[in-house]
């Protein structure tokens, strides 16, 4: 593997995510606090979490914390689950066991970075767009015109980041169809399935529905519980996920002990959870809208389908690289503009920028914006 490039999102948020006054870029839902989490616990469960003893933790995840997860899905057992710290260990293990030096990987952009730059370090990488002008939809004849005889893996992403899309389900299953022609591997980042507007309509898990799924979940974004560290992947193909584990034994060995007592308590309470976030996501949504409403001739506004994150284009003359610096600078508003998402693979649309709906608080975010633009007027 050769050596990896600096973390673009990561970096910017290690310089402003905690040094912004306003955190309008988020994409995890409104965390809680440790005492809201167990007042949801029952009796067992809290003792478990109480009385645990701090010792090493099974590198698969705790058997019971397994089960919860798999209890998520329609059709996966406990032994069809493997735990990682976090989605981005899962997605290092993924990438790293059915990738070789001889493989070829296709990557669906704009992305989260480390689903290009993983699969850039083993082997040949291809880059299909979303289009921007179709909803932000996936065109299955690129995919197609993209497959090699090599072609072993396809990353996607849906609810989608930056963008909020969920592909329509007709084009899901042709995916899939078309994977399965091939052989390939899908690796579903499915971490914001959830997530969304009351009324969204999530795909199924890809390792319900494809043999060579492999889907990815976290409690960081749609149970907002980023601090806890736990995150999965889900397969039907034990020996895949035999080898993942092998290459965790490199990694973080285990995940925490605490965390795994926390994340199954909010496991069995999942829908209370979501329905929490969603909610929220409810009640800002429209009041983007109603801010881009107000400023036509600086914003063009798509409402996402799902998550808590939406990628409207900035229209101003100085740039949107220009606009997020003087925002977050002279106002303490952070955004992402959308020169962090570009790609090695293809061009990316560079006049967006990513912004975040799930979280309370919005409202003072939104009057800064409101100052910042009457002020820069």
């Amino acid at each position: 593997m050769t050596t990896l490039p600096d973390f673009r999102l990561e970096t910017h948020f290690a310089k402003w995510e905690f040094k912004a006054r306003h955190h309008m870029t988020a994409s995890d839902a409104e965390s809680m606090s440790l005492p809201e989490l167990l007042a949801m616990a029952s009796p067992e469960d809290r003792d478990g979490f109480e009385t645990m003893w701090l010792g090493y933790t099974e590198t698969y995840g705790a058997p019971d914390l397994r089960a919860a997860i798999a209890a998520t899905y329609k059709a996966q057992p406990a032994d069809n689950i493997l735990c990682f710290a976090g989605a981005s260990e899962g997605i290092f293990a993924a990438n790293t066991v059915l990738l070789d030096a001889d493989s070829h990987a296709i990557v669906v952009t704009p992305n989260y970075q480390s689903h290009e730059s993983l699969p850039l370090a083993i082997c040949e990488a291809t880059g299909v767009p979303l289009d921007p002008d179709d909803g932000w939809s996936l065109d299955i004849d690129r995919v197609r015109a993209a497959i090699r005889p090599n072609t072993r893996l396809l990353t996607i992403n849906f609810p989608h980041n930056p963008t909020g899309a969920i592909l329509p389900r007709d084009r899901y299953d042709a995916l899939i169809a078309l994977c399965r022609h091939h052989g390939i591997w899908i690796l579903h980042d499915e971490i914001f399935n959830g997530l969304g507007p009351s009324d969204a309509e999530h795909l199924p898990f890809i390792a319900d529905v494809y043999e060579r799924g492999l889907s990815l979940g976290v409690m960081s974004k749609s149970y907002g519980l980023p601090g806890l560290r736990i995150g999965w992947i889900a397969c039907q193909d034990r020996e895949v996920l035999s080898r993942m584990e092998r290459m965790k034994h490199y990694l973080s060995i285990c995940n925490s002990g605490p965390s795994e007592r926390l994340a199954l308590i909010a496991l069995k309470n999942r829908d209370a959870i979501l329905a929490r976030n969603c909610a929220i996501v409810d009640e800002n949504l429209p009041k983007w809208d109603a801010f881009f409403a107000r400023h036509p001739d600086l914003f063009d506004w798509h409402r996402p389908d799902g998550a808590c994150m939406g990628f409207p284009r900035y229209l101003g003359a100085d740039g949107v690289e220009d606009f997020a610096r003087k925002l977050v600078e002279e106002s303490g508003v952070l955004l992402l503009p959308g020169t962090i998402y570009r790609s090695d693979l293809g061009p990316t649309p560079t006049d967006r920028f990513r912004l975040g709906f799930g979280r309370r608080g919005l409202d003072e975010g939104l009057a800064a914006m409101e100052a910042h633009l009457t002020r820069a007027g």
